[in-house]
């Protein structure tokens, strides 16, 4: 893979962590499951889900809880080719958030984590995630729904 294909293999992959990251923040995630393979790991800061359904399952959970507030903003996005259908992403991901409805004092982020994910490449062209996971670095005591 050329330079010119490696950038925008990169830019599809940073606009699918987007595009993820918009779909918990706009819609509390409804959708997100749509962004994983079936056989899938998300290791949040505190557990982890196997599969589409334990994402899907989560993410109805974190809407049950009520009005939350949350953006996810990337930044540092890296990405390693691991085959030519499998490549690793890596970016630093900053959460604000908190429960109830905006506008809500503004404060640092809750946590600042590593993002390190697995995507593969669909018979059809598109990407979806095998694994997720978040690696906090920092944190501070407002909890996370994860």
């Amino acid at each position: 893979m050329d330079k010119q294909q490696s950038l925008a293999l990169r830019q599809e992959l940073e606009y699918l962590a987007i595009d993820f990251w918009h779909e918990v923040d706009h819609h509390g995630g409804r959708d997100a499951a749509r962004f994983y393979v079936d056989d899938c790991i998300f290791e949040t800061s505190i557990r982890e889900y196997r599969g589409r359904q334990a994402i899907h399952d989560f993410y109805n959970r974190r809407q049950a809880r009520g009005a939350r507030v949350s953006l996810h903003v990337v930044n540092n996005f890296r990405i390693e080719h691991l085959a030519e259908d499998r490549v690793r992403c890596e970016y630093v991901m900053s959460l604000f958030a908190a429960d109830g409805e905006p506008v809500l004092p503004s404060r640092p982020p809750i946590m600042v984590a590593i993002a390190d994910e697995v995507v593969r490449q669909q018979a059809d062209g598109s990407w979806l995630y095998e694994s997720r996971r978040l690696k906090p670095l920092f944190r501070d005591d407002t909890p996370t729904t994860g």
